[in-house]
């Protein structure tokens, strides 16, 4: 089984601490999702993030309605998760997020392992392209959840 690797990041001005809470409630990842994959949690909410929490979702790949169930599998708050696809449209999904402190911020990275039935050539024709898109919608949307912030000192009143 052939692997295929997809690594983004991106900085944001908050701390970890600041950022993590925002992955731990699961209900938010419908606002890192493009509109057009109709995502929806069919788990019932309010979900305890954790090790061995398990995730089932209905959403649209290419007009194509499908379930996807995912487990998580390393719990690090709030530096580290992962998330392993348990069914779904992949061979193998495993989905890494991390959470560095740098510069007086956060890089935030998307590590991904993923295998398909059809191997290189479907990647190459359809699969990548739209992993690609998927994450390039997710960093702006993170952009606006966390905006750049004024980072001059404030005058003292006297």
């Amino acid at each position: 089984m052939r692997e295929f690797k997809i690594e983004k990041e991106l900085w944001l001005p908050y701390q970890p601490e600041e950022i993590f809470p925002f992955f731990a409630d699961a209900a938010n990842l419908h606002r890192l999702t493009p509109d057009t994959m109709n995502f929806e949690i069919l788990t019932p909410t309010p979900i305890k993030m954790g090790e061995g929490t398990v995730i089932d979702y209905k959403l649209r790949v290419r007009k194509i309605p499908m379930r996807w169930r995912s487990e998580i599998t390393a719990w690090e708050p709030p530096h580290r998760f992962t998330d392993e696809q348990l069914r779904g449209p992949y061979r193998q999904w495993i989905h890494e997020h991390t959470f560095e402190e740098k510069d007086g911020g956060t890089v935030c990275r998307d590590r991904v392992r993923y295998a398909l039935w059809g191997g290189w050539i479907v990647d190459k024709l359809l699969v990548r392209r739209d992993v690609e898109s998927i994450f390039e919608y997710r960093q702006a949307q993170l952009k606006k959840i966390f905006p750049a912030r004024d980072r001059r000192p404030q005058a003292k009143a006297s």
